[in-house]
Order: C-alpha cells, then sequence, then structure tokens
C-alpha cells in the first residue's frame, strides 16, 4: 500500500501516530516521519490515520 503525505498541509498534530504507530511517528524536532510503502495489514489503522487527521494531510495512492 502506497501513503501520501503533503507535508506542505501536516501540521504535525500526530493524530496519525496514535492510529498508526508502526507507519508513522514524530523525529525528535516533533516532525512527521511515515512509510510511504506500507505493509497491505496496516490498511485499517492507515484509513483510521486517513479520518483522524485534522487537516486531511494523509492519503492511500495505491
Amino acid at each position: 500500500m502506497i501513503v501520501s503525505v503533503d507535508l506542505d498541509v501536516c501540521q504535525n498534530y500526530g493524530q496519525c501516530v496514535f492510529a498508526a504507530p508502526e507507519v508513522f511517528d514524530l523525529d525528535d524536532n516533533a516532525e512527521l516521519v511515515y512509510q510511504a510503502e506500507a505493509p497491505d495489514s496496516s490498511r485499517g489503522e492507515v484509513e483510521a490515520a486517513v479520518t483522524a487527521c485534522p487537516v486531511q494531510a494523509i492519503r492511500i495512492v495505491g
């Protein structure tokens, strides 16, 4: 599964980290890092992250 995050829109609220911690994380500077190629087994969690993002910066593109 391909995950896309518009980092220009992302405000680093971290809701995605709570929803899918195996795909999303905040680095030491509290900036979002993520796996662009996430395992299909994480689809439900990533979908929850898409829904939880308050600025709608996350998309599943494949």
